[in-house]
């Protein structure tokens, strides 16, 4: 049997625990009689395995130390420590099995048991698809999700602290900060978008220690698991203030207008902060240390965002010291967060690893290439595909193609497998041909694959939005990536797989941008929308020089990333 059907199939460690103890489980009957042929067979076992040992005593002490005891499942969890194993075991016909390790299905810690496996599929399989990440996940920071999962279990929907602050919230008086506080977040734009806001929301959540809500209005449990155990993050429907997905830069209850129109008092029961690209000078005070003192007094936030402000945290002086003790290497904030939090549902998942077993599992390397064009005429456009290719031949991420041989002939050629993601299918084609019609220089076999061309984005279609989150997990799952300047979809792609990702440069006037695309400096996100104030002096700043693992982004000269190392200007 396949070894990630083995996985799949094999119960959970406490229903394996439950059979095995089970009293209808088979055992050797037969009085002393049974138990001769059972002590027969064993020493005859023990005869076999003693030839086959001496048979492989001459091998290297490294290879027979490769191998761990198997269960009967092919998985073993250790003591407490959520390692999953795959050890050498038998298929259903007998055959030996070659031996598999992989380690630490909990990613290094950052994922919590006690959960229903089977209602989240992706959260303990998805190690078979991923390479070990080389970013490991600070103990300071384990530390604090555990922490901040009991607080979501304390305080979450549907227990007695949740009902008690919603009573308080109808009541719409005057309130002081509850026992239990709370950060909702408004769905808003686009998959890659909501992606990066609700990662930005969550490490607020963490920082001032509030319960993070997720409103489902758009769909967002058809697409992501629970991520904290025994709670759930969705705001339920019964929700009081019904008008707060309709709130926006106008509204008299969003903090900017509140310090505009100075109509501040002492405790409202909520303020609405509107963090999206079109928020004003008043609502980008929200990134000040006085403000978020004034804050911290509400025991309800709703946030709108169609930004990554976690940068922007960064420069809070108040925050400076945790970030630091969280993210020791300062440029995985979203490799951890987004690692933790999104976890593809069921139905998600299904589509991820039938793509992926069909065409990408047997390839020697997979390159993704994400194209995305801003553009309002339809493409596929010449200069965009000119641009694509001398980025990868000039990179060697693809091989180049003998037009002058129709065969090029070498023994065990590797094979690369480049799948392809965009919402125009003529990139995919025009490249697929180019390598159909020419064989490799070096003999390479190349594949092309592109799951889906929905040619516009539709980002209120329920199967759009589960196909573009499937397509940006399988980006993920690559061992090298280009991604488009500006494109939120590739910078989620990029911070899952802990990649830095060659990246496609915006054209401009329909012409090949030169040089074609450069390796980024780290991981993380563009924040696109940035405030340029200086909180301690009162006065426009340039913000990309405020701290050095702050600085600009190379597709957007006025947005903020973060970086681990001090840069040189």
């Amino acid at each position: 049997m396949d070894l990630k059907e083995r996985i799949r199939r094999s119960p959970p460690q406490g229903e394996r625990e439950a059979i095995l103890a089970s009293p209808s489980s088979p055992r050797p009957r037969g009085g002393r009689k049974g138990r001769a042929v059972v002590l027969s067979l064993s020493a005859a076992a023990l005869l076999v395995c003693a030839v086959a040992m001496l048979l492989l005593a001459g091998g290297s002490a490294a290879r027979r130390g490769q191998f761990l005891d198997a269960d009967p499942t092919g998985l073993s969890r250790g003591g407490g420590g959520g390692d999953l194993h795959l050890t050498r075991s038998r298929d259903e016909n007998g055959a030996s099995e070659s031996s598999e390790v992989v380690n630490d299905r909990l990613f290094g810690g950052l994922l919590s048991t006690g959960f229903d496996e089977q209602s989240c599929l992706s959260r303990y399989q998805s190690v078979l698809y991923r390479k070990e990440s080389s970013h490991f996940p600070s103990a300071y920071l384990l530390e604090r999700l555990r922490e901040h999962e009991a607080l979501q279990k304390k305080c979450g929907p549907h227990t007695e602290l949740y009902k008690k602050a919603i009573e308080q919230l109808k009541s719409g008086q005057d309130v002081k900060v509850m026992d239990c506080n709370y950060l909702v977040w408004v769905a808003y734009s686009g998959l890659g978008n909501k992606i990066l806001t609700i990662a930005s929301a969550f490490l607020y959540a963490m920082l001032t220690k509030r319960v993070l809500l997720v409103d489902d209005d758009k769909g967002t449990s058809d697409l992501f698991c629970e991520p904290f155990p025994e709670t759930s993050w969705l705001l339920p429907s019964k929700f009081p203030i019904k008008q707060f997905k309709n709130f926006s830069i106008g509204s008299p209850d969003s903090y900017g207008n509140v310090l505009k129109n100075k109509a501040i008092h002492s405790n409202p029961a909520f303020l609405y902060l509107h963090l999206a690209h079109d928020y004003g000078d008043y609502d980008k005070l929200f990134f000040c240390e006085d403000n978020q003192q004034y804050l911290q007094t509400i025991p309800w936030l709703i946030l709108k965002s169609d930004n990554y402000f976690v940068p922007s945290l960064f420069l809070i002086p108040a925050y400076q010291k945790e970030l630091i003790r969280l993210f020791p290497q300062r440029d995985t904030v979203f490799h951890h967060l987004g690692r933790y939090l999104f976890h593809p549902s069921n139905v998600v998942w299904g589509m991820i690893t039938r793509y992926h077993d069909s065409y990408l599992a047997k390839a020697d390397e997979r390159l993704g290439i994400q194209i995305r064009v801003f553009d309002t005429e339809p493409g596929p456009f010449q200069h965009v595909l000119d641009q694509v290719l001398a980025c990868t031949l000039k990179e060697n991420l693809l091989p180049e193609v003998n037009t002058q041989q129709p065969i090029v002939s070498t023994r065990n050629p590797r094979s690369k497998v480049v799948l392809i993601t965009s919402l125009n299918s003529g990139y995919y084609e025009k490249i697929r041909s180019m390598y159909w019609e020419h064989p490799t220089t070096n003999g390479e076999i190349v594949s092309f694959y592109q799951p889906s061309h929905e040619e516009h984005q539709k980002s209120n279609k329920k199967m759009h939005n589960m196909k573009a989150w499937a397509e940006i997990y399988l980006l993920s799952l690559s061992d090298t990536m280009v991604t488009s300047a500006w494109s939120t979809f590739g910078y989620v792609a990029q911070g899952l797989s802990g990649l830095k990702p060659w990246l496609l440069f915006k054209p401009e006037n329909h012409t090949t941008p030169d040089p074609p695309c450069r390796q980024v400096l780290s991981m993380e996100p563009c924040f696109h929308a940035p405030p340029f104030y200086d909180c301690k002096s009162k006065r426009g700043a340039d913000t990309g020089r405020l701290v050095p693992h702050v600085r600009h982004c190379e597709d957007m000269s006025w947005g903020l990333k973060i970086v681990d190392q001090i840069l040189v200007d």
